[in-house]
């Protein structure tokens, strides 16, 4: 990227009410067929519309086009029964029905290829495209088959390295893959979890991303948070891996958060997707409290490595609020930027 600063979401973006229930995670679709196909596409372009609105320099789909971030993917697989469901517990939070894998998992035709490719047709700016991370894969599953966390995760490592290869054919310039669980099973991160995310990236030319946050703004996740005390140091586990990782970029929960943000000195030499719009409030924060989160973190990162983000998706949002908040990350990049071409 040649702006600095350049703005980017971390990926969820509300969707209108009339293709989906909205501020709902997993909300049903109010259209089928043709209608959805065509709905899904008008929503993508609306999707853009507004990034570009706002001035986000780095634009995505907003998810328009899938019901959630992980199980969409899933479901179009080989091997796993949506109708035979578990509850299972959630990055050890909270109990959810989730689909079981019941066979050898396989991609017998790509997922988000063709959503991609329109994407790419329908702007010049640079793309991010998001992907579930392995883990975070397994741990919205029920295993009946592999019995094993991580070879089920290596498996669908080669599947994700698979779409990831098509995607980036297809124009995509940057691909994210979201690990929320990195923040929950630490032992397994260093053991199998980063070299799964690597396996995934494997043989891409385009730059790679891993986004680690603490959940979208559900009763769930904000009372897990309450939990966790004055200081958040999961982050200290996880960076050092992914420092000497071969990903290129970590997305990462910044404002509002008790994240201490010494700890992005752990990824010196990455690119970081610092999260300075929280997602778990509807407050819309000012061109200066994005500036404020900016500038703390350019004590530990160089700004040509920091790109301004949101903490997560936004999809449990209205899309006014949604609007709101893009436009002050927006204005907030244009502040320090322009502070730091004066200086």
């Amino acid at each position: 990227m040649t702006t600095l600063l350049p703005t980017s979401t971390a990926g969820s973006l509300p969707k209108p009410s009339w293709l989906a229930e909205p501020e709902t995670l997993w909300s049903p679709w109010r259209l089928d067929g043709e209608e959805l196909a065509d709905g899904k596409r008008d929503a993508l372009r609306l999707s853009l519309a507004e990034q570009q609105h706002a001035g986000i320099d780095i634009v995505g789909d907003g998810e328009q086009t899938r019901q959630h971030f992980v199980t969409t993917f899933i479901e179009h697989l080989d091997g796993v029964d949506f109708q035979t469901r578990q509850t299972v517990r959630i990055r050890d939070r909270y109990d959810a029905s989730v689909p079981t894998v019941v066979g050898p998992v396989a991609r017998r035709q790509p997922v988000f290829v063709t959503d991609a490719a329109f994407l790419r047709s329908q702007t010049d700016q640079p793309i991010k495209w998001a992907l579930p991370g392995p883990m975070t894969m397994i741990d919205t599953l029920f295993d009946a088959h592999y019995s094993s966390r991580e070879e089920l995760a290596w498996e669908f490592a080669g599947i994700l390295n698979q779409e990831a290869k098509e995607l980036e054919a297809a124009g995509v310039d940057i691909i994210q893959f979201d690990e929320p669980a990195f923040n929950v099973f630490f032992d397994d991160v260093d053991d199998w979890g980063v070299g799964a995310l690597e396996r995934a990236t494997e043989g891409l030319s385009c730059r790679t991303a891993v986004h680690i946050c603490y959940g979208y703004g559900i009763k769930a996740n904000t009372d897990w948070k309450q939990t966790l005390g004055d200081e958040w140091r999961q982050y200290e586990r996880t960076f050092p891996k992914l420092q000497s990782s071969s990903i290129d970029i970590v997305s990462l929960e910044c404002h509002n958060s008790h994240v201490p943000l010494e700890l992005i000195e752990l990824l010196r030499g990455k690119t970081v997707m610092v999260g300075a719009i929280d997602v778990a409030t509807t407050t819309v924060e000012t061109p200066e409290d994005v500036a404020d989160t900016i500038r703390a973190a350019l004590q530990y990162v160089d700004a040509e490595n920091l790109y301004p983000s949101t903490n997560c998706g936004m999809a449990p949002l209205t899309r006014r609020v949604a609007q709101g908040k893009l436009h002050a990350l927006s204005a907030g990049a244009a502040i320090v930027r322009s502070e730091l071409a004066g200086a």
